[in-house]
């Protein structure tokens, strides 16, 4: 069996220590800044020997608190199917997979601490955006008073438009579509949020502000055709390539490389790591 490959623990900035911490869960970010979790920042992602037809073959991961991590795949199509995997919403042929902690996908288990979001987030397009989230409250059992207050706060940050919330979501089309699920993942506060090229229909600069979620616990795992468009969303990529991840480098690691933050970017990475090269053009070690 393969050892997992294991992400490095990310080193959050000053500046990102002092984000607004509008979406930080239950768990004190206080918590999370301390000295010894910085030291151990336990993984939260894990999965061992994954096998599903061609899409995996053996891939293993390890992914720790609060790190952005960005997935890319040949066939492109593998990353997404890596993520339903670790979503639970498909099941491999073998391998294990731990999400927070836990083995157990169902409620009792991880269920309620990670959320999965899809390009079609797959919500009733005839009911509004309100009644779609509280609807995500209940679902989650959480107090009506305490699923008031997370749907008001994941509205907010998801800049649904008060004239918008009343209406049938497919009034908005897919950018509201999108919007409202991105809000419905967030009123579970997950730990784990699993991205599968999210909010494609919104405009680049204001769905780049959307998806810079605070909370240093807060572990995002992306799936992305467009490498390019994830640049400050991210702090390492990986890369899935005959089922198996090849590469889990930082993207500052690209940079040194002179290569850019883009799928053949991170492919000539993976090779030039394969070599043992430190950047582009160097004789292999």
């Amino acid at each position: 069996m393969r050892q997992p490959l294991v992400l490095a623990s990310p080193d959050p900035s000053r500046a990102a220590r002092q984000e607004v911490r509008s979406l930080t869960s239950s768990t004190p970010d206080a918590l999370w800044s301390s000295p010894a979790l910085k030291a151990l920042r336990p993984d939260v992602v894990t999965c061992t020997d994954l096998r599903l037809g061609p899409d995996l073959d053996g891939c293993s991961l390890s992914v720790p608190a609060g790190a952005r991590l960005l997935i890319v795949s040949d066939p492109e199509t593998t990353a997404s199917t890596l993520l339903r995997v670790l979503a639970g919403l498909s099941r491999a042929r073998q391998g294990e997979v731990h999400l927070a902690g836990s083995a157990d996908s169902t409620s009792e288990g991880w269920g309620r601490r990670v959320a999965y979001l899809a390009p079609n987030p797959g919500l009733h397009a005839w009911m509004t955006p309100t009644e779609a989230l509280h609807l995500a409250g209940r679902l989650l059992g959480l107090p009506q008073e305490e699923a008031t207050r997370r749907v008001a706060r994941a509205m907010d940050w998801t800049r649904i438009p008060a004239a918008a919330a009343g209406g049938p979501i497919r009034r908005g089309g897919l950018s509201l579509l999108q919007r409202t699920g991105l809000a419905a993942a967030l009123v579970g506060d997950p730990e784990v949020l699993l991205l599968d090229e999210p909010l494609r229909a919104i405009d680049e600069h204001e769905r780049s502000s959307l998806l810079k979620l605070p909370g240093q616990r807060r572990t995002i795992v992306m799936a992305s055709r467009y490498p390019a468009s994830e640049a400050g969303l991210v702090a390492h990529v990986a890369y899935l390539r005959r089922g198996r991840i090849e590469l889990i480098a930082p993207v500052t690691a690209l940079e040194r490389a002179e290569l850019p933050l883009s799928h053949r970017g991170i492919v000539a990475l993976a090779e030039l790591k394969a070599m043992g090269s430190p950047r582009p053009g160097a004789a292999p070690a």
